[in-house]
């Protein structure tokens, strides 16, 4: 009878992140129906605001005829949604954290040094952080309608990498022997958590804005108290929406995020380039790894540009929040595992 090979760190570490998937998983699965949920919230709401509308007229016309006409005023009530489904997703993002986080200091330990010198190890770091960002986040603000998009992304890409990036523990390279490993690619990480937020929110930016213009629409075209035009109340998109900022609060929020990670990235790349000076003697060569951090920071600060004159507000400037975003998964995949250059370091043979 063969020999059960002994559990390792590294080991116990995977089958932490395992686990962690499969409970974001889960709390996907809850943001989903939570949106769902909001959907059918805002119908409701909107039946409720046209009963009230009745409910004035005829109030107004009892007030008319006279004082004891005997009109009933309804008890005040709590219009606020309960958002049952979107705890238990918050909560069991936490729970997927805490084992996300286990498995990524696992792996520190058994490979003895900072857990993100390879691509499977940048993924795992990558992506606790966009979970730790979102949920102190959500201490200052209620962004739990994110948590589907974020969480989902989190599944693909921890999943993904799992599957695909992951390699045995193996001694560090003679380049990445320094303290800015430690900096340099720590602070890019954190820099690509706040990006995801911004992302997402640029996303919902469109989707809302959208939503307005066809509301602007539908009243223009029907300018009763309802709304309701031939195409149903429907038509302006989804029906989550309606519980959402609007857009130009959504926008307002993705360019915080979006400003604090430019900051970061500035110092990824201002830390890249001193630590190639100290591994191979230049501070800039033109490398395909350099030259696209290079070009994500112009997209940023093309952004951010764009969101400070006025002209380039909207669906413009949320347009280069998500091409920057996607610069940064094109840099973390495409470039590490086809182009050749110096930053050959993925692990992957």
């Amino acid at each position: 009878m063969p020999e059960t090979a002994p559990m390792t760190l590294d080991t116990v570490s995977v089958l932490l992140v395992w686990t962690a998937i499969a409970i974001y998983a889960l709390a996907f699965v809850a943001y989903a129906v939570d949106l769902a949920r909001r959907g059918a919230v805002a119908a409701d709401q909107r039946v409720v605001r046209e009963r009230e509308l009745v409910g004035a007229t005829v109030g107004s016309s009892a007030a008319a005829g006279g004082r004891d006409a005997g009109v009933e005023t309804a008890p005040p009530r709590d219009d606020r949604p309960r958002l049952l489904w979107a705890r238990i997703g918050t909560s069991l993002t936490v729970l997927a954290f805490l084992f996300h986080l286990a498995g990524t200091i696992l792996r520190g330990i058994a490979a003895e040094r900072v857990p993100w010198a390879n691509m499977y190890e940048f993924a795992l770091t990558g992506t606790v952080l966009i979970v730790a960002v979102y949920l102190l986040v959500l201490r200052r603000y209620d962004v739990r309608f994110l948590g589907a998009f974020l969480i989902g992304m989190v599944v693909l890409l921890l999943g993904g990498a799992t599957i695909s990036f992951y390699v045995e523990v193996v001694p560090l390279m003679d380049p990445l022997k320094s303290v800015w490993l430690v900096i340099h690619v720590f602070v890019a990480s954190l820099a690509t958590a706040l990006f995801a937020l911004a992302f997402g929110l640029s996303v919902l930016q469109l989707m809302q804005a959208r939503r307005e213009r066809r509301m602007l629409a539908v009243a223009a075209s029907d300018p009763t108290p309802t709304g309701r035009t031939s195409t149903g109340p429907s038509s302006t998109g989804p029906r989550f929406l309606r519980t959402l900022p609007n857009a130009d609060a959504l926008e307002s929020l993705a360019y915080r995020f979006a400003i604090i990670g430019f900051i970061f990235w500035t110092f990824t790349l201002i830390a890249g380039s001193i630590w190639a000076n100290d591994a191979w003697g230049r501070y800039w060569g033109f490398d395909t790894k350099e030259v696209w951090t290079f070009v994500i920071w112009v997209l940023y600060a093309g952004y951010i540009h764009a969101r400070a004159t006025r002209g380039w507000r909207g669906a413009r400037s949320a347009w280069l929040s998500i091409i920057g975003f996607t610069a940064v998964l094109f840099n973390f995949t495409i470039v590490n595992m086809f182009f050749k250059g110096l930053h050959a370091y993925s692990g992957l043979s």
